[in-house]
């Protein structure tokens, strides 16, 4: 029986059923034969070994395809957990996935780890790459895969076979003659493909499958990249990144602390919330140029107003629930669009309304599992710049679009890049027809387009109920991060019934468009924090200037100055410290401080000041007026001085 590929040129070729990838590329050419490493056949990943009994579109894959790097970091992962069985005998070994930019392993071993250690498994890891040891795939009994893990202690792989679907294959990648693995696969021909270009990072600890309730587990990180440049880079930005961590930043310019006490909860310091509140501020005035009403709603309502949203049924594992004395069940709320459903509600409304564009700063809470909270990022408590439009559906491309504008302006204002915009579509567990969904995610489509935008379609990642648009912005060092979204909801106002009073005197169904800009201000927030380094721009920094004298008897015209900024309305500290100047420049520099104003007798008596600017190394003389004028018009936030 014979099979039939077509190849990226186009090109149909027949071959025998059975044939391996290898024999193909053998077949086409002795040199793309020796490097070759995997196939892709109609879009999966197969290994090069691998009989195929099926045709289809065919790539034969070398190292250096995108595709590959995935698999050379998952290879390394089994190459982690080789050497560390090696060295460690009586290491069980669970389970070691691929990752972003990296792989990690989690191991059942009695004695911890050190990082101490990592020199000593990478050279190890580095002796099996040069070992050439050959992978291979076999296909095993059920049962007799159990009793042969449960056979050399390995209590964790036998689990795992245990709760694999009957009709799940068995398969096991071996390294070499003896080392062998639980694995669906694909994997590179042999350990010498995955290269040298792979680093140990860290060690956490890891419940077995998640669940704090099993077996604490030791997990190694590492990172692994095709070639030694690419993993220098790599290296790089996680130094520079390390460098840029918003926790270390925020203690050194004392804008936040978290505690035990309150975990996932933001202790807001005077400068910190100075940063929030010109932030808020902003985002205010810009939604009210742009057409958007301010509510507030409750923050604890009852749990059958969540259960006739949907939400209790959905989200009762991450909602902060509490009963009252008089037998009440009541849930803080985990997000605002219910509330502003019933702000919808109060009236009759009508379609010469619509649309009404509804913001709220909403305080919001959600239980997030104590090991996944992480400084400003992740979060129990955090307030949304959140909005629902509500519209009718011919109105959807055109608010869709103004959305688009809005939210790329509003992260070029706060220095970040607007990449890209992903159209997540259709998943495969849904609500609506296949109709609904092409009409919906056309229209998204459309709006980007309108905006300038040609989205990047990203396959099954829609919501539930509707498809969405993601905003990815680029960060100062590269890094993407999801800031902003907008999704379609047709459910949420059937569930709790909001309508409004169509043209020709029936009752409709308004869409809602769920949309925000920065996502969360605690996230928002660290992301600046990262992104700038804390080295914030005039408006947004939350000590602008601090006026420095030189020496004690120019306090009295320090106090002038700084008393002259502020009526400027800039944000001000004086510092009369009776310390040496340098000392002052170089603490209030490490503090970010965008400006340094100093003054000593000389300045006293021109009625001047010498401005010095974070990262200058000379000074700028002025005389007061010029000062307080030159710094008032360079903190102008940026929707102001389009207004000026």
């Amino acid at each position: 029986m014979t099979i039939d590929f077509t190849f990226p040129d186009g090109a149909l070729r027949s071959f025998e059923a059975g044939t391996t990838g290898r024999q193909i590329a053998e077949n086409l050419s002795k040199s793309l034969a020796k490097k070759a490493v995997l196939i892709k056949l109609d879009g999966v990943l197969l290994d090069l070994d691998r009989p195929l009994e099926n045709g289809g579109r065919l790539d034969i894959l070398t190292r250096e395809a995108p595709e590959v790097l995935d698999v050379i970091r998952h290879d390394t992962a089994h190459i982690l957990a080789e050497a560390v069985q090696e060295l460690f005998p009586g290491t069980q070994v669970t389970i070691g996935p691929a990752i972003d930019d990296g792989f990690y392993y989690d191991f059942a071993r009695d004695e911890p780890f050190s990082t101490d250690d990592f020199p000593k498994i990478e050279a190890r890891m580095r002796e099996i790459v040069d070992r050439d040891e050959k992978i291979r795939r076999e296909v095993w009994d059920r049962n007799d895969a159990i009793a042969h893990f449960e056979s050399i202690g390995e209590k964790y792989k036998a689990e795992i076979i245990r709760d694999l679907p009957a009709s799940e294959d068995i398969s096991v990648y071996f390294h070499g003659d003896t080392w062998k693995d639980l694995c669906l696969g694909p994997h590179l021909p042999s350990s010498k493909f995955i290269g040298k270009a792979f680093k140990l990072t860290k060690l956490a600890g890891a419940y077995w499958r998640g669940d704090h309730n099993n077996a604490q587990l030791q997990r190694i990180y590492g990172t692994a990249w095709s070639s030694e440049a690419d993993l220098e880079a790599y290296i790089q930005r996680i130094e520079e990144a390390e460098k840029r961590d918003h926790r270390k930043i925020g203690r050194a310019m004392d804008l936040f602390h978290m505690q035990e006490e309150g975990r996932g909860m933001v202790f807001w310091h005077p400068k910190g919330w100075v940063l929030w509140r010109v932030l808020e501020a902003y985002m205010r005035r810009r939604l009210d140029a742009s057409g958007y009403v301010e509510v507030k709603t409750p923050q604890v309502l009852d749990r059958s107003f969540w259960e006739q949203s949907g939400h209790w049924e959905k989200y009762r594992p991450n909602m902060f629930v509490c009963e009252t004395v008089e037998s009440e069940t009541l849930s803080l709320k985990p997000m605002n669009c219910p509330g502003h459903v019933q702000i919808f509600k109060v009236g009759l409304r009508s379609y010469r309304e619509l649309p009404i564009r509804m913001a709220e700063f909403g305080a919001c809470h959600r239980y997030e599992p104590s090991g996944s909270l992480h400084g400003l990022m992740r979060v129990r408590g955090f307030t949304q710049d959140d909005a629902h439009i509500f519209c009718r559906e011919d109105q959807i491309v055109e608010e869709t679009a103004k959305f688009v504008r809005l939210t790329k302006l509003i992260h070029n204002d706060l220095g970040m890049e607007t990449a890209y915009i992903n159209l997540a579509t259709r998943p495969e567990i849904r609500a609506g027809s296949d109709e609904f969904w092409d009409r919906a995610e056309g229209m998204l489509a459309e709006a980007a387009k309108q905006a300038g935008v040609e989205p990047v379609i990203a396959e099954g990642d829609g919501a539930f109920y509707a498809p969405k648009l993601d905003f990815i912005v680029k960060d100062a060092i590269g890094r993407e991060w999801t800031c902003g979204t907008l999704q379609l909801d047709y459910v949420l106002p059937e569930r709790l019934d909001a309508e409004y009073v169509a043209e020709d005197g029936s009752r409709q169904r308004p869409v809602m468009l769920h949309r925000a800009i920065l996502g969360s201000f605690e996230r928002f927030i660290g992301i600046m924090i990262e992104n700038y380094a804390g080295r914030f721009p005039l408006w947004l920094a939350p000590v602008q200037i601090v006026v420095a004298p030189i020496t004690s008897d120019a306090n009295p015209y320090a106090e002038k100055v700084a008393e002259a900024l502020r009526a400027a309305g800039l944000r001000v500290d004086s510092d009369l410290r009776n310390e040496k100047i340098n000392y002052k420049v170089r603490e209030h520099s490490l503090a970010k401080v965008p400006v340094i104003a100093v003054v000593g007798r000389k300045e006293a008596e021109t009625g001047e000041v010498a401005l010095r600017f974070l990262g200058s190394d000379g000074q700028t003389i002025l005389s007061l007026a010029d000062a307080c004028q030159r710094l008032k018009t360079d903190a102008t936030p940026p929707d102001l001085r389009e207004v000026g």
